[in-house]
């Protein structure tokens, strides 16, 4: 079929609103598709205050009040991300959460010096990603497809584990792989599976949230949900910024913005994977720059109400993937359920209560989708020997370094943290690579 035979086919406009980046989808069709990309990444987005306070050994009360503040600015933040703030944001359809990346880093800066050092530290890593993302446009020569493409492979590959933890209950559960939470994941993943393929217009684009709605009643009935957190919750709790405090330490700044510095590869790989996976296409410049503009004053704005960095959540990389869905409209009601969701811990405690099992179903496909938009942004490049050497080498160290502590268990802690996330040191070698292989093959010829 031609191309002008695919545009003259009738489509309903509705269909095509969630289908286009600047469109408004009308309100019941984006309300629920907003909740879905809120629930794939709600768990991820309070864990990391709950790890770090536990760490430090915080009363519960506080550990309460970092939950609350870390969904308040993920809502903030994913607003400014989607729908942008003169030159910060991607105007994409990007949410936003607290990164994983950096609790290695400031579990020690917590336990050592204190929260508010966390924090100050935090806060400078963020002006560090913000000033990345400005001069950003001058360094886009280091990110060419073969690099971005790896990028978004690796994402979704370092990702996968998670996955199947959440499937088994959770990292730590002490039910983990119980026969409940492999049934209660199976569910969600039958449901969204037979959804999104055998589905047509809302029903596809919300199979993820109808199979969390599905595995979350089954969870009910069966017991497996407690409610007495969400009966404890207050009905409303007003952020406060600077209760915590800011130190600034430069012993707890300088390894908290070497770290800023090399997750800016993270964000770009999100950005790409989600133009790539959404879109089909690279994302412009101003898109990179805002977007990782948008990181890293979300970070800086998070340090200050006493949330920790932010990043672009790649679950939702996947979401955007799997459903089609590339509305930033659509993704800003999420951050509106992400607001409210702060400012009413009734709210927020009902999400929380969703079993990681349940999400666990959803996510495994939704992770696979990421590592699929990698590959189909590398099916455009030419799979030359040194095309070939950037995506192996890179894919080797991403994956191959973290399932080997003992290779760099001698290291500072610092160091270790970097190795262990994955995705930093296989971004380093795409980047390294990319600038020091020769540009072409070397022709072959015959000594005379």
């Amino acid at each position: 079929m031609s191309t002008t035979d695919t545009a003259t086919e009738p489509t309903s406009p509705k269909v095509r609103s969630t289908h286009d980046v600047n469109a408004m989808p009308p309100l019941g069709r984006a309300i629920p598709l907003g909740l879905q990309h809120v629930l794939a990444m709600f768990v991820g987005n309070v864990t990391v205050p709950i790890i770090i306070a536990g760490a430090a050994d915080l009363p519960a009360d506080q550990t309460a009040f970092m939950i609350q503040a870390a969904m308040f600015v993920a809502g903030v933040a994913t607003l400014v991300q989607s729908l942008g703030l003169g030159p910060i944001g991607a105007r994409l359809p990007i949410v936003m959460g607290t990164s994983f990346g950096f609790v290695p880093v400031l579990i020690p800066i917590a336990v050592g010096m204190g929260l508010p050092a966390a924090l100050g530290a935090a806060l400078c890593g963020g002006i560090a990603m913000a000033l990345v993302g400005l001069f950003l446009p001058w360094f886009r020569f280091l990110f060419p497809p073969v690099v971005t493409g790896t990028f978004v492979i690796m994402l979704g590959t370092l990702l996968m584990p998670v996955g199947f933890a959440y499937a088994g209950g959770g990292f730590g559960a002490e039910d983990f792989g119980a026969t409940h939470n492999l049934v209660l994941a199976g569910l969600v993943l039958l449901v969204t599976l037979g959804l999104h393929q055998y589905g047509r217009g809302i029903w596809s684009e919300t199979a993820p949230l109808v199979g969390l709605i599905v595995g979350y009643g089954s969870a009910v009935a069966f017991g497996l949900v407690s409610f007495g957190e969400i009966a404890a919750a207050d009905w409303v709790s007003l952020p406060m910024p600077l209760t915590i405090g800011l130190e600034f330490h430069l012993a707890a700044i300088l390894p908290v913005v070497l770290l800023a510095v090399v997750t800016c590869a993270e964000s770009i790989g999100d950005i790409v994977g989600t133009t790539a996976g959404g879109l089909d296409r690279e994302p412009t410049h101003k898109e990179l720059s805002g977007g990782v503009m948008a990181d890293g004053l979300a970070s800086v704005f998070a340090a200050i109400f006493n949330a920790f960095p932010q990043i672009s959540f790649s679950q939702n990389v996947g979401m955007v993937a799997l459903t089609g869905v590339v509305s930033r409209f659509v993704v800003a009601i999420g951050g509106v359920f992400l607001l409210l969701a702060g400012l009413l811990p009734k709210l927020g405690a009902l999400i929380s209560s969703i079993p990681n099992a349940v999400l666990g179903g959803a996510v495994l496909i939704m992770f696979g989708m990421i590592a699929s938009a990698g590959i189909k942004m590398l099916s455009h490049i030419d799979f030359n020997k040194r095309n070939m050497v950037i995506i192996g080498v890179s894919l080797s160290a991403a994956i191959g370094l973290p399932a080997q502590e003992g290779l760099y268990a001698g290291l500072a802690e610092n160091v270790q943290a970097i190795i262990e996330s994955g995705l930093i040191p296989g971004a380093l070698c795409a980047i390294l690579l990319n600038l020091v292989l020769p540009k072409q093959d070397r022709p072959f010829r015959d000594d005379v």
